[in-house]
């Protein structure tokens, strides 16, 4: 026969000679398979289809293989597992505590969360006609509110009131000489993460109270200018490695004294449990500041017990419910 003759009978795919006749197309080797990838992506190119799609053409060069293809696909498909539940970020309930003499929030005479302003983040100066700043070692705290009532997911869309007492011990709105300032107050909305964030200063440690910072969660921002709606009040109490640390500066020397009369177990607010379920963790130092962090579980089916000016480690001393006036200074709450 002559050769032209029988080049022309031997089987071709796409142009291209099979190397192996008496095999099917699928079967031709590796070195034909890649030619015949190579030559079909040159194609699709055209057609702006990508290295995906390229692929599963590739897969499809007979009905076998794309059975199989389909057959996985729908495999993957049917063992899909489902999205997971969001996890839980507590189970514990914050425990409910005083909120001091000094709250700020309508319940001891001046209320600050009626104010335009009060939702913001950086707390450390005045706001509205006040002009004055709070002096300090830098500090951030951001709270994790868990909705227990929910399973401990994230509560997001909380309101959350922060207030504390500045290097000196006095708080702002109450204590003598600051009475005309709303500094280190604050109120900001939980995302979807249930985390609230706050730029402000290392509070000092007075006389009788262990260095802590006041929260209230309310269900939502407009529920914030009636104290009485807060699903929550509780304190953070700050760890006394980063209170050495910060009391050792400049600004806080009454600190060092107060603090070597304290433990965390001793604490008329902390000492139930020495403050396990309370205490911040801390991470930073004196010159860059300290982030302080705190998952809070909140439980919407009880009853809050905290928020009362005395009483529940209120400081003896402190002024009765609704009462105004000037507290002494350094304050005792």
């Amino acid at each position: 026969m002559h050769p032209h003759a029988q080049h022309e009978t031997t089987p071709h795919y796409e142009g291209r000679r099979l190397p192996r006749p008496e095999e099917e197309v699928v079967d031709q080797g590796l070195g034909f398979d890649l030619g015949t990838l190579v030559s079909r992506r040159r194609v699709l190119g055209f057609f702006g289809m990508g290295a995906a799609t390229v692929g599963l053409a590739a897969c499809g060069a007979t009905g076998a293989s794309t059975g199989s293809s389909a057959s996985t696909s729908a495999s993957a498909t049917a063992t899909a597992s489902p999205s997971p539940s969001p996890t839980a970020l507590a189970t514990q309930e914050i425990p409910d505590e005083t909120a001091g003499p000094y709250p700020g929030d309508g319940s001891n005479g001046p209320d600050v969360l009626e104010q335009s302003g009060i939702v913001r983040s950086d707390l450390r100066s005045s706001f509205g006609d006040a002009t004055g700043t709070a002096e300090g070692v830098p500090m951030t705290l951001e709270l994790t509110i868990a909705d227990l009532a929910g399973g401990g997911v994230p509560f997001a869309g909380v309101a959350v009131y922060v207030w504390h007492c500045d290097r000196e011990g006095r708080y702002s709105l109450y204590s003598e000489g600051v009475t005309e300032e709303n500094y280190l107050r604050g109120v900001q909305i939980a995302d979807e993460d249930g985390k609230v964030r706050f730029t402000s200063i290392f509070p000092a440690c007075y006389t009788g109270r262990w260095p802590h910072i006041h929260f209230e969660v309310y269900p939502d921002q407009a529920s914030i200018t009636d104290s009485t709606t807060a699903i929550a009040t509780s304190q953070v109490a700050l760890p006394k490695n980063a209170c050495d640390a910060v009391y050792a500066t400049s600004g806080y020397e009454s600190s060092v004294s107060n603090l070597a009369q304290l433990t965390l177990a001793t604490d008329n607010v902390f000492g139930d449990d020495g403050g396990a379920s309370q205490l911040g963790a801390t991470t930073g130092n004196v010159t860059d500041g300290y982030a302080v962090t705190l998952t809070a579980g909140v439980d919407t089916t009880t009853t809050p017990t905290g928020g009362q000016l005395t009483g529940d480690g209120a400081p003896a001393g402190a002024p009765p419910g609704g009462a105004g006036g000037t507290p002494p200074a350094p304050p005792a709450g």
